[in-house]
């Protein structure tokens, strides 16, 4: 196997480590909410002027599939639709209340899993944070222009 393979089968491995362990906890405290609904939750909740583009590009999601989540998230009372005075055209998303209350407990969540990892991330030097952030905004920017090249032959396709 070469760096290249070692570094992603390492990659792949770590995050699915997290994702376990982090599941186990999330599924017992938000166990009566949909993954999908906890998350646009997240994003709406850091974001302002959320909106389905948005949210269906950051999820790598349709827009079709992203109008669903959010409908049901207005019907369960978790966020509310909103347009700007200059832009009757376009829809907005704001959490309700009781959307604050799933988002504060789902970043309470985050706090702890960043406690429980606090140890490895203490003995981490900023050099070492620096050279880890570039290796990933770099491959993520080639992520997202392969992205950009699938997407542009998916449209090719249509026409």
């Amino acid at each position: 196997m070469d760096k290249e393979e070692h570094v992603i089968m390492g990659l792949r491995d770590l995050l699915n480590k997290m994702s376990w362990l982090n599941k186990i906890k999330m599924e017992d405290v938000l166990k009566d909410y949909k993954a999908s609904e906890v998350h646009c939750i997240e994003y709406i909740g850091k974001n302002s002027d959320s909106n389905v583009t948005k949210l269906s590009e950051s999820f790598y999601m349709t827009r079709s599939a992203m109008s669903k989540i959010t409908k049901k998230l207005m019907e369960k009372g978790f966020i509310e639709s909103y347009q700007k005075p200059d832009n009757k055209k376009e829809i907005y998303f704001k959490l309700t209340n009781k959307g604050k209350e799933l988002y504060d407990i789902h970043e309470s969540l985050h706090r702890e899993f960043k406690k429980r990892d606090e140890a490895v991330f203490e003995q981490v030097t900023d050099e070492q944070f620096d050279s880890m952030l570039r290796f990933i905004e770099s491959y993520s920017s080639h992520l997202d222009e392969e992205i950009k090249k699938l997407d542009s032959d998916i449209h090719s396709e249509k026409i």
